[in-house]
């Protein structure tokens, strides 16, 4: 028989060495945006290809930042969101 070990339980076992737990809480601001730029770009069933055409980019831009491997700019992101017809909002905690 084979155990499942999930995700959840992995995270809440690494989360508690603080280097891990550090630097898992310093990349949620990149993590959420790219996790909103994925959610709404499904909703509108376009490809990363058909969203970097549209806000006149390259695929691999639209890749990096979805995989949080980019650094985009305010206007950058401002860009993404008119051309799937939405806005930025933001708060500071």
């Amino acid at each position: 028989m084979r155990k499942v070990y999930t995700f959840r339980q992995d995270l809440k076992k690494r989360l508690k060495n603080p280097a891990f737990k550090k630097a898992w809480e310093e990349t949620e601001v990149e993590y959420q945006i790219a996790k909103q730029i994925i959610a709404e770009r499904l909703a509108r069933n376009l490809s990363q290809r058909q969203l970097a055409k549209k806000v006149k980019t390259s695929q691999a831009a639209i890749s990096r930042i979805e995989s949080m491997n980019g650094n985009p700019s305010l206007a950058f992101l401002k860009r993404i969101a008119k051309a799937m017809d939405t806005q930025i909002n933001f708060h500071f905690k």
